[in-house]
């Protein structure tokens, strides 16, 4: 499955990988992932760049830097990445590059009630088994959350070795945590922040996240762009543009209620009306950066944007 999909990558990008304005992301099927994604496809590609993108699984996306089929990730969320991504970085194959996102969140988490109720604590879920019908939701095969999850029940910690993970994707997750929510059913599940589920679903997250788990700080998350070796030789006009390209967290749970009042607005499209409003950001992801033939970045995205 991994080589087919790496084929599937490489199929994707083929017949670019030389040119000199190419620059190819990899990105998850997790909104703020995507939406900063294709910003950052857009923006270049206002630029005179020839930028895209493909969706892929986690472990996916590091295969893929590692072997020179992507060069780019904006969704590096660690510590829970760690298991996956350490040996790329410890290789050098893939370069941790930048934080893009600090203050993040990524935990289990519950509906309020849930909480309220008792189970507050990691170390309280299996007093709950038959309540929660022995299931955490987790979202795509794969994704670094899950394998967090499955390692906690692999090794009986907290004395979950009797549950399972239900994997399926991040829409599907979340509606299966609201309908849980209607019925006051109880559910423990993969939470984060910045996302619209912190505005839709009245939830808290839980305490007792260890190193080994979630890290030592209760969800606490830092996000990176991580790149393919060599990349920022390449490319230092991008390379200059990432190192620029950070997103407050109230900027990412702008967006993301954006889209979720507007089922159909796409993200790119969320983005960009985003930033019409707010010229500060952008103008300082911009600041050094120049178009491909080398004019100054800023006026030719102003008129792009103004364009939209």
């Amino acid at each position: 499955m991994i080589t087919i999909t790496l084929l599937a990558a490489a199929l994707f990008f083929s017949g670019t990988a030389l040119a000199s304005n190419q620059v190819r992301f990899a990105s998850v099927s997790w909104t703020g992932v995507t939406v900063k994604t294709e910003l950052g496809v857009s923006i270049l590609n206002s630029l005179g760049y020839d930028a895209s993108k493909v969706t892929l699984s986690v472990p996916i996306v590091y295969s893929a830097l590692a072997t020179g089929d992507a060069d780019i990730f904006l969704g590096n969320w660690m510590p829970s990445m760690e298991t996956i991504a350490d040996k790329f970085f410890k290789q050098g194959t893939v370069i941790k590059y930048v934080v893009n996102m600090p203050g993040a969140k990524y935990t289990l988490a519950a509906p309020a009630y849930v909480v309220d109720g008792g189970l507050k604590d990691f170390s309280d879920i299996a007093k709950y088994a038959d309540k929660l019908e022995h299931k955490i939701y987790g979202i795509e095969p794969g994704n670094d959350g899950n394998q967090v999850i499955q390692a906690m029940i692999d090794t009986d910690m907290f004395g979950l070795g009797k549950f399972k993970v239900v994997a399926t994707s991040e829409p599907i997750m979340l509606s299966e945590i609201k309908n849980l929510v209607q019925q006051k059913k109880w559910a423990v599940f993969l939470g984060w922040s910045p996302h619209y589920m912190n505005q839709i679903i009245d939830m808290k997250y839980l305490t007792g996240s260890t190193a080994e788990t979630f890290g030592d700080n209760d969800g606490t998350a830092t996000v990176f762009t991580n790149l393919r070796k060599g990349f920022t030789e390449e490319q230092p006009n991008v390379a200059t543009f990432l190192k620029n390209f950070t997103f407050p967290i109230t900027m990412m749970n702008e967006i993301s209620q954006m889209l979720q009042d507007n089922s159909r607005m796409k993200h790119a499209e969320a983005g960009l009306i985003w930033l019409k409003q707010h010229p500060k950001i952008y103008r300082g992801w911009l600041d050094g950066v120049t178009t491909v033939d080398g004019q100054p970045a800023l006026p030719v995205f102003e008129s792009y944007l103004q364009s939209i």
